[in-house]
């Protein structure tokens, strides 16, 4: 029996490789960046509590900044990629758009009553709405730190956030998004292993509902 070129392709990738290796990269960076941004939290606590030392990274305050800097460049870095590929390859428009008000509302309705289907390699409304918000955050944390990092070179951009006292707390819930997102993520990802298998070999095996 012939067997035609079709039947025997295999399936195109969920996530092609640049968005596995810019996902872990990123991932990796960004644990680092909260867990030393936290020793620099407790150095001066902007509420009345700290951080538990085994959640911090850095040991002291220098250590922390130290960390923190090299984390931020790397995050930097993939960030770039990400974009970049995400634009020139139209994953962004593929992939995150568009996002109607009737499509979230259907998909916010059935996350709630826990019946939203999930497929490998395809977002719902709500995944689109979550992954452009925490870019979108991301980006404004990027930009809050640098204003807290260089307040006098960078006045202009510590101006545009209140000031100094203004863009540490605004920093501070941006990042308390940030490690929101990643426990409803990462949640998500133990109750659906295979989407951790997706993003390791890059094949939809499956469709999860």
């Amino acid at each position: 029996m012939r067997v035609s070129a079709d039947s025997t392709a295999r399936p195109p990738p969920a996530h092609p490789l640049v968005i596995r290796i810019t996902h872990w990269v990123g991932a990796a960076a960004m644990i680092g960046m909260i867990a030393s941004g936290w020793q620099i939290y407790n150095a001066s606590p902007i509420l009345p509590f700290v951080f538990p030392r085994f959640l911090t990274l850095g040991g002291w305050l220098a250590g922390a900044i130290a960390w923190h800097l090299a984390a931020m460049w790397v995050l930097l870095a993939d960030g770039a990629v990400y974009l970049a590929y995400g634009l020139l390859s139209g994953h962004f428009r593929r992939d995150f758009a568009p996002i109607t008000p009737g499509e979230l509302w259907r998909d916010v309705w059935n996350a709630m009553r826990f019946r939203l289907g999930h497929q490998l390699g395809h977002y719902n409304a709500v995944q689109k709405i979550l992954y452009v918000g925490v870019l979108v955050v991301a980006l404004l944390t990027v930009a809050t730190g640098m204003a807290i990092w260089k307040p006098v070179q960078l006045g202009w951009l510590t101006g545009l956030f209140g000031g100094y006292p203004t863009a540490r707390v605004i920093h501070f819930g941006l990042m308390s998004a940030i490690v929101a997102f990643l426990i409803v993520h990462v949640t998500l990802a133990l109750i659906y292993p295979a989407t951790i298998r997706s993003m390791l070999s890059g094949r939809a095996r499956q469709s999860l509902s």
